[in-house]
């Protein structure tokens, strides 16, 4: 479900160009009392995006960022990928359905990405205009770890058409919520239905995209943390909001 409030100020997030270079506003470094990538201070209106393997709880920890941010009267809207928009949730469908095992994995990617097109222009570049914390469940990281690292498609491929379809848009912050692909398979399982497409692969599939989300917070550090998913979703929201505080000001 979609949340907005209305206000703030205009913003753009940093750019990532074709040569793999971002373009980072200055920052301050701040230490917090616990293990994460180094992350710098930002004043401004950001782009937050949640990450991890299946069963990881990023979509609570969003929820509750959510509505933590809300009720402390900040402009926020909560979106998720792939879906967000009446195109792109239809697109949703097919991905997730585990009768769709015979998609082909460039086909899955096109897909994601075709629904990412549509989502960038009806919800996010709106919602960076119009100045809210966007928060969004998978973004362009999830493209690599899944279809890159799990599918083993081309990285320079994947990389080249995803930059064009986003824009050159990246987060302002990535928080990627670290388990054991086991332990979440097993808690994805019992929370849904029975097993989504995804799911379905086998663990291997799941350990490479565990490896693939820990590869890009070492190379990107200012952008993105590791949140070790230990206790229960109060426990994990403590550290997610002691990230948010400390790279947004937040109290």
């Amino acid at each position: 479900m979609l949340m907005a409030i209305s206000g703030g100020k205009c913003r753009e997030g940093p750019r990532e160009t074709e040569n793999g270079k971002r373009e980072a506003p200055v920052s301050l470094v701040f230490r917090l009392p616990f293990p994460v990538s180094r992350l710098g201070y930002s004043s401004r209106v950001p782009f937050i995006t949640f990450e991890g393997v299946e069963g990881s709880g990023k979509s609570t920890q969003l929820k509750l960022a959510a509505e933590r941010l809300g009720a402390a009267g900040r402009p926020v809207r909560a979106t998720r990928e792939p879906g967000g928009t009446a195109i792109a949730e239809r697109i949703r469908e097919i991905l997730m359905d585990a009768r769709h095992a015979e998609l082909d994995p460039m086909t899955e990617w096109l897909l994601i990405e075709a629904a990412r097109r549509q989502h960038l222009a009806e919800i996010v570049r709106p919602a960076l205009d119009a100045g809210v914390y966007l928060l969004c469940d998978r973004f362009c990281d999830s493209t690599e770890a899944y279809q890159v690292a799990g599918r083993g498609l081309d990285e320079g491929m994947v990389r080249g058409l995803d930059l064009r379809v986003r824009d050159g848009l990246s987060p302002d912050l990535t928080l990627v919520y670290d388990l054991d692909p086991r332990e979440g398979l097993a808690r994805a399982k019992s929370r849904d239905a029975g097993e989504g497409r995804f799911e379905s692969a086998a663990l291997a599939f799941h350990e490479r995209v565990r490896d693939a989300f820990l590869a890009i917070a070492r190379r990107e550090p200012e952008r993105v943390a590791v949140v070790p998913v230990r206790g229960d979703a109060a426990a994990v929201f403590a550290d997610t909001w002691r990230i948010l505080s400390a790279r947004f000001g937040l109290a």
